[in-house]
């Protein structure tokens, strides 16, 4: 639009250009052509910038041009920037920067109930791959490829998977398998596939509880599991505890003969007799001279 406008321009230019000598004011007498001469000059400067200006084009940041001249496409994308294009092409813009599509779809578990799950994934343009997409797809290759394989993989991951699943460990083997599938797809078509995210799972109220009581049940059992573990440690330990116990009594009855027991009181006799605030005597008794210990008045 812009160069069409340039070129009327310059023909109104130009053609003031032309009739410049032709005009005079015969009852003044007065000249018009240097007026008509000033105005057309002015106009062709004025239609030689916009045509300039019409060859250039802008490529926002995080995007790339697609050159569509009359339905030919030109497969060298324009850059982020200005650049010089031809004036009657049209330059379609796409997004390479990263975004995200958010689902909610009813998906198939392994037992063969129905799920609703809540799902998004981030995604991208590759920038070479822009005019190709352009021209097997549209500009509007979200709706024609992303969602619709977006759907298809995500279902296809949940139907090897009970419903449990999604509540335990086994989100992130779902979450993987549908990056794995996925990723192909769309890398088939130049768009980046970054990542996938599992929001929410919604199940039946009547599945749901089941689900919950079947997760309880065996935490149940695992602790229990946990709790036997742990007092079989422990008879063990008491086992072995009076194992060395027994062993050390065997050992000690052993050693503790008469005689040693009577060498043991006389040398402690004898560490009492030369303690200076001595006290107490002790005084042998019965068969094997273990002393009794008794207390005397110290004035006696």
């Amino acid at each position: 639009m812009l160069f069409i406008f340039a070129l009327a321009v310059l023909v109104a230019g130009v053609s003031l250009m032309a009739l410049s000598g032709k005009f005079k004011s015969k009852s003044e007498g007065y000249d018009y052509s240097m007026a008509f001469r000033s105005i057309g000059i002015g106009g062709m400067i004025l239609a030689g910038i916009l045509m300039f200006a019409s060859f250039l084009r802008v490529v926002p940041a995080g995007h790339v041009g697609v050159v569509d001249v009359f339905g030919n496409v030109n497969m060298q994308e324009r850059k982020a920037g200005i650049n010089l294009v031809n004036p009657f092409a049209k330059l379609v813009i796409m997004d390479i920067q990263t975004q995200e599509e958010k689902e909610s779809m009813p998906v198939p578990s392994k037992e063969g109930l129905t799920l609703s799950i809540e799902a998004s994934i981030l995604y991208r343009l590759s920038p070479e791959k822009a005019a190709n997409i352009y021209k097997t797809v549209g500009a509007d290759y979200d709706d024609v490829v992303v969602k619709p394989q977006f759907r298809s993989a995500t279902r296809e991951a949940t139907v090897f998977y009970e419903a449990k699943a999604l509540y335990t460990s086994g989100r992130d083997e779902i979450t993987a398998k549908i990056q794995d599938d996925l990723e192909k797809m769309l890398l088939e078509r130049g768009i980046i596939l970054e990542k996938v995210l599992l929001r929410a799972v919604v199940l039946p109220e009547t599945v749901s509880i089941a689900v919950e009581q079947k997760l309880k049940a065996e935490q149940e059992s695992e602790q229990m599991k946990f709790v036997l573990t742990k007092e079989s440690q422990e008879a063990e330990r008491k086992v072995i505890e009076a194992k060395g116990i027994a062993e050390a009594q065997s050992i000690i009855n052993k050693t503790l003969t008469p005689a040693y027991l009577q060498h043991e009181a006389i040398q402690a006799q004898m560490k009492a007799a030369a303690n200076q605030n001595h006290t107490t005597v002790y005084i042998p008794s019965g068969d094997n001279g273990i002393p009794l210990v008794r207390m005397i008045n110290k004035e006696s």
